[in-house]
């Protein structure tokens, strides 16, 4: 069944990521459905809309938190989020697609980018990483037409980042017209990812 405007996706590995293993024994993080930082946000893509598409079937895609989860009503019964179909099948659309993986590569969607964090080097900051600067990870053409590419070290508006976890890698997702300025490169850059991840 193909949707209008929406993707249909699901998820890869459950709806909640609850569990982790270390050696032989498996954690359980959380047991509730409401902490929105324990919901799976990778899926796969089963059909693209009838309207034109960037996206194609097979895509793995991050998407946005609320898209696999469960949530408690006014009365207390436990309620699909409203992308929901059927089946472990949720229609998703494009402004709630973050990234999408093709080819062993990920890619971003027009209007956004993924920013990591740079070490704060200020030995009179208690801060770990530097604020509001970061080494562009992920960008579409819509930045590389500014003349910014992979490496790039930007900084940009306050309250602009999303923090997500990425291939074991915590980056914040940026607005496009979020980013600010384009430093040069001192050489003393450390990208900043902290032992827990």
């Amino acid at each position: 069944m193909k949707h209008l405007h929406a993707y249909m996706v699901t998820p890869i590995n459950g709806r909640y990521t609850n569990n982790k293993k270390i050696g032989e024994k498996e954690l359980i993080l959380n047991t509730t459905i409401e902490n929105h930082k324990f919901i799976n946000r990778k899926g796969i893509i089963k059909e693209t809309p009838i309207n034109n598409s960037i996206l194609k079937t097979g895509d793995e895609v991050i998407v946005h938190h609320n898209t696999f989860r469960r949530f408690y009503n006014v009365r207390g019964q436990a309620k699909d989020s409203s992308n929901y179909f059927d089946n472990n099948n949720f229609f998703v659309y494009i402004d709630q697609i973050f990234l999408y993986k093709r080819n062993n590569k990920w890619l971003t969607p027009p209007g956004y980018c993924f920013v990591k964090p740079i070490k704060n080097n200020d030995l009179l900051s208690e801060a770990k990483e530097k604020p509001l600067t970061g080494v562009l990870k992920y960008l579409g053409s819509d930045l590389k037409s500014f003349n910014l590419n992979n490496e790039d070290i930007v900084g940009f508006t306050p309250n602009s980042e999303y923090e997500f976890l990425i291939d074991g890698e915590r980056l914040y997702r940026i607005p496009i017209n979020s980013i600010s300025i384009k430093y040069e490169r001192a050489g003393t850059e450390v990208e900043y990812n902290p032992s827990w991840l």
